[in-house]
């Protein structure tokens, strides 16, 4: 594996009794890449995310964050990852800044970094509420606001934007993006394949724990094989599929000589398209 590789993955299975929720996987996570791990509910997800960062031991197979086995990992390697789970709770009783002040204890951080990042998720003026009066997306942007308090490496966020509104999504797709640009690694696991076209690198499509496709998003749906189309745009407002082969080509050319068109979109499959052909399953 590359020696930029910050999460490396060799043939790792995990077993539950008779159950085997990862089947043999295979990849490697690069330094500063957005690196997305996709899957409908169930397909071994947060399996993986507990295993590389050493909460969960795989049957077999080998795993390492940031060139250490994750079975050797200890308490010191929370200096250098940052996590955002389901289980990622808050003290309910405490302050928004609280919350914060006590993790930048733990993590011996600066206190001036809790209004910084309290300002750039948008929590600054709602820093005095307490945890439980904040709404679903308030939480989660105080979430990862807390996970990024110690200037992580690696940063490991499980469905981040499952149930929230477009506009908080958008907003922390726009901050995964800024801390991506200061050279943190984000492992992403998510089913929202429009969020892993916009925001990653590279995307690993997971089912029944097997990885059925690793590229990047735009190379997973031009390398589908299916039946090439152009939907074209007539100036009689029409709207028409051609085949990308011989005849519609033909036909498309005639259309141009005669001055009737007035767009042309290639008609690309999108990821979930592609899951659900590779696959046989709805991103439920």
């Amino acid at each position: 594996m590359s020696h930029t590789s910050v999460i490396e993955v060799h043939d790792l299975v995990k077993q539950f009794k008779n159950q085997t929720a990862l089947n043999h996987l295979d990849f490697s996570v690069e330094s500063g890449e957005i690196f997305g791990f996709l899957g409908p509910s169930g397909a071994g997800k947060t399996t993986t995310i507990k295993i590389l960062t050493g909460q969960l031991l795989a049957s077999s197979g080998e795993t390492k964050l940031l060139g250490i086995a994750t079975d050797a990992l200890t308490q010191d390697i929370y200096q250098e990852v940052g996590i955002v789970t389901d289980n990622s709770g808050l003290y309910e009783n405490v302050s928004v800044y609280h919350n914060m002040k006590f993790f930048a204890d733990l993590l011996k951080v600066d206190k001036k970094r809790i209004d910084f990042l309290l300002e750039r998720v948008g929590l600054a003026q709602d820093k005095k509420k307490l945890a439980r009066r904040l709404s679903k997306g308030m939480r989660q942007r105080l979430v990862l606001a807390r996970a990024l308090l110690h200037s992580p490496k690696v940063l490991f966020l499980d469905e981040p934007t499952s149930g929230l509104d477009p506009a908080t999504a958008q907003a922390i797709h726009k901050l995964l993006k800024e801390v991506q640009a200061e050279g943190t690694t984000i492992f992403l696991t998510t089913h929202n394949m429009e969020e892993a076209t916009k925001l990653c690198d590279r995307v690993a499509l997971l089912n029944d724990g097997k990885i059925v496709s690793l590229d990047t998003p735009r190379n997973t749906c031009l390398n589908f094989k299916r039946e090439r189309k152009l939907e074209v745009g007539l100036k009689d407002k029409s709207q028409v599929i051609i085949n990308q082969d011989p005849a519609g080509i033909a036909q498309l050319n005639e259309w141009l000589s005669q001055d009737l068109v007035e767009t042309i979109h290639s008609n690309e499959p999108t990821l979930e398209e592609v899951f659900i052909a590779k696959t046989g399953r709805e991103l439920l």
